[in-house]
């Protein structure tokens, strides 16, 4: 409450307390409950047609909002945080074809310590299985008008004393890949009899009944055919040919190692060895990292995190993407990682560390983009100073093993538009016993997922078991991306998307003796010149009550603290901070919500008129909340408000 909006009255205060002392007394309950105490007149703009909440980004009366963009995401978000924890929801089903894709991101980790397509090839075969009997490989390479045999699996040994030759004028199922561009998919003998007669007498003898020819694709172009050979007839589905494709892009990257020798194949790994190479955390702050590349670990792509030391004696975190998996994407990677380190190193804040990089890249002319998050975190009071450019928002764990996404306000990617490389700072507590998670999108999205689906995955590996060994939280959430869900025998599914995955996990670590701390707790700070932060504020907090048992009281929680923020960037000139806690056991917990500005009146209740366009701040708290007060401060005062959760309406005599 605003000074202009509700004059002072400090004799008024509902909380009996004596101003002078500067701490509560005990308040006064007053003693209303129930369904009718949800708001019916004087705020339609607050509420939805059909007499239920808001969405996330609705507008109050009076009050500034977020841009489209912003709303957007808020409305996202507040619909990914609110996804039913008690449904396997969403993840998709287990299958046929889900169970193969997830052996070829298994394979991957194999591919990744291979130095020669016959190792790639052995680790390929492992895809075999009763219903999908692939037991013969071949690799073809395009050497001018030619396609030559360089690698095979599951075939007799060959004379390596004679190259197996074809020409492209042959009519041969390889030749036609390289000339279409297409695959070609032969399901029985009678298939490859029929369209390829003069090839099938030697195809006859190897004893296989159905085979696949697809294209391997390098920069661009064809430069080799991949052969598929099978012991039983395949009927190549949608998900089947997805699956082939797949593999046949990471044959497509093996072919190009063994075509470019060992120089890229060391930067590459070299790459890869330098994402472990991270300063240690700092005391009170514990963190996990894993880096998972491309394709399971056949090469280093684009993704990366990084852990600096800072001279001010905080810890800088970095999570970033480069556009592309190939090994330019990496390169790039590596200068962008040396960028961000060195910028942070220099004591830039988290804004000036993107803005400089974002033009370091634009001078690159690398002609493409990246995403990135960066976190400057305070180990002795768990603040985060928070920036972001394009990149997916964080994921905080609470000490319950509730887990929500953090809205944070960001630029555009790295490298768009360095004219325009605003990055705001956002600034988040992390509390004893909080994790939070800063990952890239390919852990959300590889295995076919999308966004909502993907977010369930995350959620249901970080929820189980204690913060206390964050190592293990990171291997569920890899695990959680290379195993079998369990669900229906629905096999109509996309097919997997491949990228990188890179996440760090970040623990505020308790002290010797801990405080106690609130089971929930949620601390915003809003500016004067950002309202967006009331649509920012009005999504966390549903996020914070997820769970809460009566969904109108959050309804309520969500008015009041609107209008008590609402207030100080109206009435006020002074920023305004809200802090909220949950405590108690599920079923009879206690929401109390403070909002503190450092504006000198304090207000008092008034009776507005009908017409009047303000001064129901204060009734709307007596009227709605179990109890509130106003608490002078040295500088300023804070207004609080505390609710009591009920059970079902249903169940109140």
């Amino acid at each position: 409450m605003g000074g202009g909006g509700d004059e002072p009255a400090p004799e008024q205060d509902r909380s009996g307390r004596d101003p002078d002392r500067g701490q509560d007394a005990p308040a006064r309950d007053t003693g209303r409950q129930g369904p009718d105490r949800r708001p019916r007149e004087g705020r339609p703009d607050a509420w939805a047609p059909d007499g239920g909440a808001p969405g996330p980004g609705t507008p109050l009366a009076g009050q500034p909002d977020a841009s489209d963009q912003d709303l957007s995401e808020l409305r996202q978000i507040d619909a990914l945080n609110r996804l039913d924890p008690a449904r396997p929801g969403g993840a998709p089903p287990e299958s046929g074809a889900r169970r193969r894709d997830l052996q070829v991101f298994g394979a991957g980790h194999d591919l990744a310590g291979a130095d020669s397509l016959t190792d790639v090839l052995k680790a390929v075969a492992r895809l075999r299985a009763p219903d999908f009997d692939l037991d013969g490989l071949a690799v073809f390479a395009v050497t001018g008008r030619f396609l030559d045999s360089v690698g095979q699996h599951g075939f007799r040994r060959p004379d390596t004393r004679r190259t197996v030759r074809i020409s492209l004028s042959t009519r041969y199922p390889a030749v036609d890949v390289v000339r279409s561009g297409q695959p070609v998919y032969l399901p029985t003998a009678a298939a490859y009899r029929e369209r390829y007669p003069a090839a099938w007498p030697m195809t006859a003898l190897v004893g296989r009944t159905a085979w696949a020819f697809l294209p391997l694709v390098t920069a661009g172009r064809i430069t080799g055919v991949w052969l598929a050979a099978f012991r039983t007839p395949v009927g190549f589905t949608a998900q089947e040919r997805a699956l082939l494709m797949a593999t046949a892009r990471l044959l497509a990257q093996a072919l190009e190692r063994t075509r470019t020798g060992e120089a890229e194949l060391a930067l590459s790994r070299g790459l890869r060895r330098s994402m472990g190479a991270v300063d240690p955390a700092l005391p009170g702050l514990t963190l996990a990292t894993r880096y998972v590349p491309t394709g399971g670990g056949l090469v280093v792509g684009g993704d990366w995190y990084d852990c600096i030391n800072l001279p001010t004696g905080r810890l800088g975190l970095v999570v970033g993407d480069v556009q592309g998996h190939d090994v330019h994407a990496a390169g790039l990677m590596a200068q962008l990682r040396t960028a961000v380190h060195a910028y942070a190193a220099e004591g830039h804040g988290p804004d000036a560390v993107l803005s400089r990089t974002s033009r370091f890249l634009t001078a690159l002319d690398a002609d493409r983009f990246a995403t990135c998050l960066y976190v400057d975190a305070d180990p002795a009071t768990g603040v985060l100073q928070i920036a972001r450019a394009g990149h997916p928002h964080p994921v905080l764990r609470m000490p319950d093993g509730t887990c929500v996404i953090k809205h944070i306000r960001g630029g555009l990617p790295l490298g768009l538009m360095p004219d325009a490389d605003d990055y705001p700072v956002s600034v988040v507590e992390l509390r004893p016993e909080e994790v939070m998670l800063l990952c890239t999108d390919g852990l959300i999205e590889t295995g076919g997922f999308d966004m909502y689906t993907g977010w369930v995955r995350v959620r249901d590996a970080l929820v189980p078991g204690p913060a206390d060994d964050l190592e293990a939280m990171a291997d569920r959430l890899i695990q959680a991306v290379g195993s079998p869900m369990s669900g229906t025998d629905d096999a109509r599914l996309p097919p997997r998307n491949e990228d990188d995955i890179a996440l760090l996990l970040l623990r505020r670590d308790s002290g010797p003796q801990p405080a106690a701390v609130p089971e929930r707790r949620l601390v915003l700070a809003i500016e004067q010149d950002q309202a967006e932060g009331v649509a920012e504020a009005r999504t966390e907090l549903r996020s914070l009550l997820h769970d809460w048992a009566r969904p109108d009281q959050v309804d309520t929680a969500v008015l009041l603290s609107s209008e008590l923020l609402g207030n100080v960037l109206m009435h006020t000139d002074q920023p305004a901070a809200l802090v909220a806690t949950v405590t108690g056991k599920p079923g009879r917990r206690t929401l109390r919500v403070e909002v503190a500005d450092s504006g000198d009146g304090l207000p008092h209740q008034r009776a507005p008129g009908e017409m009047a366009s303000s001064g129901r701040g204060l009734v709307l708290l007596d009227i709605l909340s179990d109890q509130w007060g106003v608490r002078p401060k040295p500088e300023g005062k804070t207004v609080w408000f505390a609710m009591q959760e009920a059970g079902d309406p249903g169940e109140e005599g």
